[in-house]
């Protein structure tokens, strides 16, 4: 569809620029051609002291060898001296024409449209004796044969773009076909190594894109089955090597108790070999332990993060969503705060807090946002909304993982009941807290505290 559309701009783009251009060169010439024919009728008026209906015919002879569709003559009160109109002449009368007021201004007037399948060009000139003006010259030029052309020049392009528009859907479909059968074999091939068939792999022809993505899912896949029959293995020899440290050290307290009149030199012996099984023990754990860490994804390591910056993109990406719901958000205050986290942390607490803000208020309802420090230790982050509120009965609750208030609305605001917990535990890993409450008012509010950084002056 990304594609389609680009072509369609493009042929749009094909069907109006090319027109526009024509049109303008048309424009051009015109005012070229009629603006040198008036200039010569102009000539041939100049050397007429006064403008009369009988020297102005006499001078004009010249006008009947010309293609333009009517000329008018007139005095300098504008007065119609000369028409080349046979019926419905306006020879007498006074024309107040836009270009014949220019000219008798002293100015050169032209204009030129496309409209009704014609081009209609109008151009006028002053007549000067002595310089002073003593009348103006008309033109009028009603001109369908450039106007067929360009007409016909339209509709090859509007053919030419019919059918490169049919050829695109055509390629377009297929190549649609091909590609969605492609993934579909890969995605049948996700599903049943996600199933634990990891000796499976997808069998995708071609040298494109997608067969290259299924040659990268069966060398993943490889690497999945190697995994597990590692973690298999590992668990086997985990066992055993757990289990041998604990059968040495039951063997040794077993010869201790069973052998009378043991000596204290084997005794010490004994013990000491214990104590040698108990450290092996006790490094195969804390080993196990950091593996499992590792597999379970442990939190990436803190860095010093300026909280504003983040504020204010989040703020930035809900004005479309707020402005929807005609939701206005206010930022009251922001001072300078920076806690030790990292940036995404701090993106996804404000922005979930934000977005429940925005989805649980009224239509034409108001969020307030503010950033402060509190005693030069806490970084404290406040979003209220004047929206439902939180019964008293579900605070308590409020922070439980797939826990909604109201169930309904949360479906159709598209809530999973997860983002409060999210908020909770991702505070609570770098030693904040998160708070809800109801605004006397009317709404809820909640507050975030985390640690500020330490400043370089040493102070927390």
């Amino acid at each position: 569809m990304s594609y389609i559309l680009l072509i369609a701009a493009v042929l749009g783009l094909l069907n109006t620029y090319p027109l526009l251009v024509s049109e303008d060169l048309v424009f051009r010439s015109k005012a070229a051609t009629m603006e040198n024919s008036v200039s010569v009728m102009v000539s041939a008026l100049g050397d007429l002291e006064g403008l009369t209906e009988e020297n102005v015919t006499a001078a004009m002879t010249l006008a009947e060898s010309t293609d333009l569709s009517r000329i008018l003559v007139t005095d300098a009160a504008g007065r119609v001296l000369y028409d080349t109109r046979e019926s419905d002449g306006a020879v007498g009368d006074y024309v107040l024409y836009t270009e014949v007021v220019q000219a008798l201004s002293g100015n050169d007037a032209f204009t030129c449209s496309y409209r009704g399948g014609a081009f209609r060009s109008r151009a006028a000139s002053p007549v000067l004796y002595q310089n002073r003006i003593i009348g103006a010259v008309y033109a009028y030029e009603y001109d369908v044969e450039q106007a067929a052309l360009l007409r016909g020049f339209q509709s090859n392009i509007r053919n030419l773009s019919i059918m490169v528009g049919v050829l695109v859907l055509a390629v377009s479909f297929v190549l649609s076909r091909a590609l969605t059968k492609k993934i579909g074999e890969l995605l049948s091939a996700i599903r049943q190594v996600r199933a634990g068939a990891y000796s499976h792999r997808a069998a995708i022809r071609g040298h494109d894109e997608i067969a290259l993505i299924g040659e990268e899912f069966n060398s993943l896949t490889d690497r999945l089955q190697k995994t597990e029959d590692v973690r298999r293995r590992f668990v086997s020899d985990a066992s055993h090597e757990l289990k041998t440290p604990l059968a040495a050290i039951r063997l040794l307290t077993d010869s201790i108790l069973q052998t009378e009149n043991i000596d204290p030199a084997t005794t010490r012996e004994f013990v000491a070999d214990i104590g040698q099984e108990a450290e092996r023990l006790s490094r195969i754990s804390e080993d196990l332990l950091r593996l499992t860490r590792l597999d379970s994804g442990v939190l990436p390591p803190p860095l010093e993060v300026d909280v504003g910056p983040v504020l204010e993109r989040v703020l930035r990406m809900m004005e479309l969503v707020a402005e929807a719901r005609q939701v206005a958000l206010h930022c009251e205050e922001m001072e300078p705060c920076s806690v030790m986290a990292t940036r995404d942390e701090l993106h996804q607490v404000i922005y979930n807090l934000v977005d429940n803000a925005v989805k649980y208020s009224h239509d034409g309802g108001q969020v307030w946002v503010s950033l402060r420090r509190e005693e030069d230790r806490w970084a404290v982050l406040t979003v209220a909304d004047n929206g439902v509120g939180i019964p008293e009965e579900d605070l308590p609750r409020i922070f439980r993982r797939f826990y909604r208030v109201d169930k309904a609305r949360s479906r159709a605001a598209g809530g999973t009941g997860l983002g409060l917990s999210i908020v909770q535990d991702t505070v609570k890993n770098r030693g904040g807290s998160v708070e809800a409450a109801n605004r006397p008012g009317g709404g809820a509010v909640f507050t975030v505290r985390w640690p500020l950084a330490a400043e370089k002056g040493g102070r927390p």
